[in-house]
């Protein structure tokens, strides 16, 4: 566990306005965390807290493990031989046209 004390503490709200998202998602992140990872949190009397390395950590962790972004390359077009005809077909009209 980290030494929370020399991090910069953020209550789970902030968190949530500073990144721009809903504060339940924030919440999701502690409880249930993303691909196996949890965003780390701390009490402190009624109140729940983490810090900005540790959202840090947490969005490094998720992150790697995150699914290859090769495998979702995108395809070629199926039509694609039927997109360069159209293609060479306007191109013809145009320069038939003088354009």
């Amino acid at each position: 566990m980290s030494d929370y004390l020399n991090e910069t503490r953020v209550s789970l709200s902030e968190l949530a306005t500073r990144e721009g998202v809903n504060v339940s998602t924030v919440w999701r992140w502690t409880l249930r965390g993303v691909r196996g990872v949890t965003l780390e949190s701390f009490a402190v009397g009624g109140r729940r807290f983490t810090t900005l390395q540790a959202f840090e950590r947490f969005v490094e962790k998720s992150t790697a493990a995150s699914p290859s972004l090769a495998s979702a390359a995108p395809r070629p077009s199926t039509h694609s031989s039927q997109r360069e005809a159209a293609i060479q077909a306007a191109e013809n009209e145009l320069d038939n046209a003088g354009v």
